[in-house]
């Protein structure tokens, strides 16, 4: 009998680990990535011929980047690797299994696979504030590949925003990269770390380099404010300043070329939505992610998920559950198990769970900036839709749910198939009603997950 065809969707850390292990049990599975080099969005990598010292890309994770490219080389010519390319729809096949409508370099094809892990990642989370669609603003992910797979800078004179851990991080990497990071923006309260530091401290490796990058900065002389309460992008046709309000309600502005804003991270799941997999609202991180056990199974008995596609985790975590979640797919098969292997995953895991919970507490989710967002401003950047015609939508048009307000208004029907825009819209949906987020409900997932051209070019 033919082994089956386990596909993995992703070549982060997640992915990475799952086929290894997938490899070492003498499976061959199918690794489908969008990116043309294996890992991820935290240790992408430059183009051939373009790289830069690993230290200046990946800071203190310098080493485990290279672990990880090391491994994605070494597993290349034992798998089916299909890289720079993209899954745009999954349908199930009978009598069972998937097949997977994909986008390379050779066009278009329909993959057939009898189970599926899913390590898609995640992308950062956008919330719209005046000036945010003028170019010259990019989220902190964009300047993060800008400078890791392009080796160019959004702009010299820089402007950081954000409310999570990836914000100190950028603005390393770009003092490294020889731009100048004129001022850090924490909207998130100072207060909140300083109760969550007792927590952070039962991994002090790992707090110990946040601060050291903070540290970092300040010897820089690079502005740090916590706390901040508004902002805004200022310019014409271009970024040319960002202004913003601190805890005390005093106004500052300071001259830059460009902007990377993000208000956290938010889970690319849409390949598990189109795959079958049952919905959970997490409440901390205010978002819908796909059901998945610690063991790593989905709702649906053939979908596996690993890594920030089924929860954020960070990396770390993402490379412990790729390796427990193809342990999970190994014994699903019939494969001998490793109880001792498991038991090890699942302690370390548990452990990157507190953490995690004591990093979400220090960076709190930032209701105050959803709270602001005027009727004029641009929600949904592909149809052109406000702020205010989705909360005319939700008391004039009956709109109380996501599809509902889609349907309505268009929010969500662009090129981002909501990705962008329908974190905000739920915000703003549920402000207007004055119920619970979660009560609004999401976004179904659509083929195709991303734009695809509808003809191959010639």
């Amino acid at each position: 009998m033919a082994e089956p065809v386990v596909a993995v969707v992703g070549a982060g850390p997640a992915g990475l680990r799952a086929t290894q292990v997938l490899v070492e049990a003498g499976l061959c599975p199918l690794l489908i990535d969008e990116g043309h080099r294996a890992g991820g969005q935290v240790y992408r990598r430059p183009p051939p011929g373009a790289e830069r010292p690993a230290s200046d890309l990946y800071g203190f994770e310098a080493g485990r980047a290279q672990t990880l490219h090391d491994l994605a080389d070494a597993l290349a010519p034992r798998i089916a690797y299909r890289p720079g390319t993209m899954v745009w729809s999954i349908a199930k096949r009978e009598p069972a299994g998937f097949a997977l409508d994909c986008l390379g370099p050779q066009g278009h094809g329909r993959i057939a696979a009898d189970r599926l892990v899913l390590a898609t990642g995640a992308m950062d989370r956008a919330l719209p504030f005046p000036g945010w669609t003028l170019p010259g603003v990019f989220t902190l992910g964009a300047a993060q590949i800008a400078l890791k797979a392009q080796g160019i800078a959004i702009g010299r004179r820089v402007a950081l925003v954000g409310a999570g851990p990836l914000l100190p991080l950028v603005a390393h990497q770009y003092a490294k990269a020889g731009a100048t990071p004129v001022v850090v923006l924490d909207v998130t309260p100072v207060w909140a770390k300083v109760r969550a530091a007792p927590r952070l401290a039962a991994m002090p490796a790992t707090l110990a380099k946040g601060v050291w990058y903070m540290l970092a900065g300040a010897l820089r002389g690079q502005p740090v404010r916590a706390g901040v309460r508004a902002i805004a992008v200022e310019g014409t046709s271009r970024v040319e300043a960002l202004a913003w309000e601190d805890a005390r309600g005093r106004r500052h502005r300071v001259p830059c070329d460009a902007v990377a804003a993000s208000f956290g991270l938010r889970s690319e799941a849409q390949a598990a939505d189109l795959a079958g997999c049952r919905f959970v609202f997490e409440p901390v991180t205010r978002q819908w992610q796909p059901e998945r056990s610690p063991e790593g199974r989905s709702s649906h008995p053939l979908v596996y998920l690993a890594g920030d596609g089924s929860g954020i985790g960070g990396a770390d975590v993402a490379e412990l559950q790729g390796e427990r979640t193809a342990l999970t797919v190994l014994t699903d098969l019939g494969r001998t198990r490793d109880a001792a292997r498991e038991a090890r995953l699942d302690r370390l895991l548990a452990r990157q769970a507190g953490f995690r919970a004591a990093l979400e507490a220090a960076y709190p989710y930032p209701h105050h900036l959803v709270e602001t967002i005027a009727d004029d401003e641009i929600v949904c950047r592909c149809e052109g839709i406000t702020a205010g015609a989705l909360r005319r939508a939700a008391t004039e048009r009956d709109a109380h749910e996501m599809n509902r307000l889609k349907a309505l208004t268009r929010a969500g029907m662009g090129r981002c198939q909501g990705r962008v825009c329908g974190h905000a819209a739920a915000e703003i949906l549920a402000r207007t009603l004055t119920v619970p987020v979660e009560t609004v409900g999401r976004l179904r997932g659509q083929a195709p997950i991303k734009p695809i051209p509808l003809r191959e070019p010639v």
